[in-house]
């Protein structure tokens, strides 16, 4: 693949010093900001990841402020989620929608203060949309992107690098609920989330100046440790199940096809609800599938076919080092999406073997 030509279009990162310092490999464009991909390869980053701990730069996930007197309208209006049960300290996700029920956005939600909301975005010109909504609506609300950085802090060491940053109390932030603690007389939203299932957090660092010192302050406290630099892994993440928009769910997909029906509950009225009700019983959905043989990487969706038909599209796949199979995501019909069924995948390689799974690998 030929390089990322430097632009002020694609941006650096606070911490971008420290991520080459580390040596990546390659990077990928999402928000308009560089995320890493690749440090030594993907198989070796996926075994360090799944032992010990890491460091991501996930920069990318930009926050988008919500800020008025309207803000809790407007979160009300852009997702079919009950934002009414969201706690002080809770991080929610909110799947965005458009006027036909489609996906815009599937971002996690923070409330930062009152009538304040941090929207943290997947890749995706969100704070556009909210915009428009804004005007459309005569919102009295700020609509802006402020300077947060997230730090993502990964794997099954991760507890033990954080307390020794921030202290003992890292421990007591619950799944999805966050914590407000100093680092260097500033205190920054530290949330026990991120884009793996391996556990770990993530740091929200307001203001680029203060990224490399945390940066060096984690490395420097985690050298026992094997604390390394870090990505979201792509073994890792289909391996989990962890979705990926733009990639597995789009704006040709409900919430419910993506399998985020659960997040569909606000009884009050919100842009699209009823498009998106009326096809609450989806035809086709997200399933996980095993498929055999050797697979070339998945730059492109591959065909999945049943008795000579096509029943959906496995939209990515990796060969899973510890599980010794091939492991992908995949629409699927609901005439073929029970686990156990078996299916035949195009890839650019040829016809492989495959079937629909009972449950995602961890």
């Amino acid at each position: 693949m030929a390089q990322i030509s430097p632009s002020r279009r694609v941006r650096r990162t606070p911490f971008s010093d420290g991520v080459e310092a580390q040596g990546v490999k390659a990077y990928t464009v999402y928000n308009h900001m560089l995320l890493p991909t690749v440090f030594d390869d993907v198989v070796t980053d996926y075994h360090h990841l799944k032992r010990h701990v890491q460091v991501w730069d996930v920069s990318c996930e930009r926050q988008v402020s919500i800020q008025g007197p309207d803000a809790r309208k407007l979160m009300d209006m852009l997702s079919p989620r009950d934002m009414a049960r969201m706690a002080q300290d809770q991080c929610y996700y909110v799947p965005v929608i458009d006027r036909q029920g489609k996906m815009l956005n599937d971002p996690v939600s923070l409330c930062v203060g009152p009538d304040h909301y941090w929207v943290s975005v997947a890749d995706g010109d969100f704070w556009q949309y909210a915009c428009g909504v804004v005007d459309a609506l005569g919102l009295d609300v700020v609509v802006e992107e402020p300077d947060v950085s997230p730090l993502g802090i990964q794997g099954p060491k991760s507890d033990d690098l954080m307390a020794r940053v921030f202290g003992d109390v890292v421990h007591e932030i619950k799944f999805f609920r966050y914590k407000r603690l100093a680092f260097e007389g500033v205190n920054f939203v530290v949330a026990r989330s991120g884009y793996s299932k391996q556990g770990g957090f993530e740091i929200y660092v307001e203001g680029t100046e203060n990224g490399m010192p945390l940066w060096d302050a984690l490395f420097a406290a985690g050298e026992d440790l094997n604390v390394r630099a870090g990505c979201p892994n792509l073994i890792e993440r289909i391996e989990g199940g962890l979705l990926s928009f733009g990639n597995d769910i789009n704006r040709e997909n409900t919430p419910f096809e993506a399998g985020l029906g659960k997040f569909c509950n606000a009884s009050a009225d919100y842009l699209g609800k009823q498009a998106l009700e009326a096809q609450s019983d989806p035809h086709r959905m997200i399933r996980p599938i095993a498929i055999e043989g050797d697979i070339p990487g998945c730059d492109r969706a591959w065909p999945i076919f049943a008795d000579g038909q096509q029943v959906g599209q496995v939209t990515s796949a990796a060969r899973s080092p510890d599980f010794n199979t091939n492991v992908a995501i995949g629409m699927v019909a609901n005439t073929h999406w029970d686990a156990g069924t078996k299916l035949e995948v195009e890839t650019q390689v040829g016809i492989r073997a495959a079937q629909v799974q009972p449950s995602y690998w961890i």
